[in-house]
């Protein structure tokens, strides 16, 4: 099965590392022309620097605080049309559910569910007038299990779910199709600090990585945690032709972890 992907533009939100950089490589593999996304014109270019090798498909600058009006008009003006939008924007940081004050409540939605909307609101009416188009939304198994240290990102990542179906509602008919893709705890640079912020930080990597998933993932039924290029694979899947009947889905690399045949 390939998936070939050429003639198609897209946009991870949040690419110049992390699982956001790992899904930009996999669209570019498959031949797309794929926009990197970051705050700053530096972060961008260093990231296309580094991932430019190997790919069949153009890296393409699109830097912007997609959290600002002057951030998204700027990824609008560098990528006036896609084929394909991952919502890969997201904070997360442990904190006791009580000491977190008003402020952060909105910044996390703000930053997480709503700078998502507006994209959407941006791109999705184009790829409806192409009858051809995919829309994705990085949520979390926290989504559904609402981890008791981060309920505030919790939420925003069930709203993704919300928001998910919701478009893909507005885009039924055709040839559009909108996705949220539920993430595991995953290995990047972030999660090696939250790790450290709910385990011993004098452990070696290897062992707090098994303390945290032991302590705080339990139900983890692969007991480690995600490689980025495992969600990417599922997400360059879902912006292929080959998915054309999968919409309005929140599709699973939990690593098993939410203990339910459905979400």
């Amino acid at each position: 099965m390939r998936i070939d992907l050429s003639g198609k533009t897209a946009l991870v939100t949040a690419s110049t590392q992390g699982i956001g950089a790992a899904i930009a490589t996999g669209l570019a593999q498959a031949g797309a022309s794929v926009g990197i996304n970051g705050r700053s014109v530096g972060s961008v270019t260093a990231a296309m620097e580094k991932m430019g090798t190997g790919t069949e498909g153009a890296l393409l600058a699109a830097p912007g605080d997609v959290t600002t009006d002057e951030g998204l008009a700027q990824v609008t003006q560098a990528l006036p049309h896609l084929d394909i939008l991952v919502n890969n924007l997201g904070l997360y940081e442990a904190r006791p559910a009580l000491e977190i004050d008003d402020a952060e409540w909105r910044r996390y939605f703000e930053t997480n569910v709503l700078s998502a909307v507006r994209l959407t609101r941006a791109y999705l009416p184009g790829m409806i007038d192409q009858d051809w188009g995919r829309i994705l939304y990085i949520a979390s198994d926290s989504s559904v299990a609402i981890p008791a240290e981060m309920i505030h990102y919790g939420m925003t990542k069930t709203a993704l779910l919300a928001v998910s179906r919701g478009f893909a509602k507005a885009a039924a008919g055709g040839g559009v199709t909108v996705n949220s893709v539920l993430a595991g705890a995953t290995h990047t640079a972030g999660i090696e600090e939250f790790v450290y912020q709910l385990v011993d930080k004098q452990l070696p990597w290897e062992e707090a990585q098994r303390a945290f998933m032991r302590e705080h993932r339990p139900l983890s039924l692969i007991q480690r945690l995600i490689e980025p290029e495992e969600i990417a694979n599922m997400v360059v899947y879902l912006s292929s032709p080959l998915a054309s009947a999968t919409t309005g889905g929140a599709l699973r690399v939990d690593g098993g972890y939410v203990d339910s045949i459905l979400p």
